[in-house]
């Protein structure tokens, strides 16, 4: 396990939120996350089915926000060359125990995803469910997984949509069906009694940041849950919800060749 320092205000936050909360996130949701490992969303739809990623053997693959490693772990075994990274040491122990009761080896990195100490043009894939893009800020991640990528290289990750964030009160655990937050200008949100910050841009601003960076976009994918799904994040309402209107996606852009 390698260690590099972290910057930013909201990186220190964030890490000893995720320190405190690894615990009883991995006894929440943990079990949902390991009925498929390789999943999607809070409806964890498979990748298997999405075919986000594509072929993963004999490539190099970093999961920024690999939480407990749960993807690392399956995609390890289907022989990629996978490689986890997390903000919390905490989260990574788990990592720990999950690689060892399933008879994986892969190397754990603690760090920020703003600062990735492994060498420029050294990855195939870079991708995360919900993980680091959400809690570091874009202006920074974008310009460093370019750095990261080979050419042709694919980033890939989930988040919420920026839909979802114009419709979600403060306070309130899950969207509304109508606006509340203003959409131009977004871009951190600091969640006070949380103690941590989360980041969102409007889509015009990830696509030119996208583009600064030499990265093209090759597809947007909305995820809709099914009409029966569930969820240990949210309930039904949320699922209807997300029925109707964008809850999550997942952006997929590649690097210029």
């Amino acid at each position: 396990m390698t260690e590099d320092r972290e910057p930013g205000d909201h990186v220190a936050r964030n890490r000893d939120f995720w320190d405190d909360y690894a615990d009883r996130y991995q006894a929440d949701h943990g079990p949902q996350l390991a009925v498929h490992g390789a999943a999607w969303g809070v409806w964890q739809i498979p990748e298997d089915e999405l075919c986000i990623l594509g072929e993963v053997e004999g490539l190099d693959v970093l999961e920024l926000g690999c939480g407990a490693a749960q993807w690392s772990i399956v995609l390890a075994k289907r022989g990629a060359h996978a490689i986890g990274l997390d903000l919390s040491l905490r989260q990574l122990d788990h990592a720990a125990r999950l690689m060892e009761e399933a008879g994986v080896d892969l190397p754990l990195i603690h760090a920020s995803a703003e600062a990735v100490p492994l060498p420029d043009a050294s990855l195939d894939i870079i991708f995360c469910d919900h993980g680091a893009m959400v809690f570091a800020d874009p202006h920074v991640t974008v310009p460093e997984t370019a750095r990261l990528l080979r050419h042709g290289g694919l980033l890939a990750f989930s988040m919420h949509t920026p839909i979802a964030e114009t419709c979600w009160p403060a306070g309130s655990d899950e969207p509304a069906e109508r606006l509340a937050n203003d959409y131009f200008g977004m871009h951190r949100v600091d969640l006070g009694d949380a103690g941590h910050a989360e980041f969102q841009l409007p889509y015009g601003e990830w696509m030119r940041l996208f583009v600064r960076n030499g990265l093209v976009v090759e597809d947007l994918v909305e995820l809709r849950p099914d009409p029966d799904a569930t969820s240990t994040y949210y309930d039904e309402a949320a699922r209807d919800w997300a029925r109707r209107w964008p809850l999550e996606h997942i952006w997929k852009v590649r690097r210029r060749r």
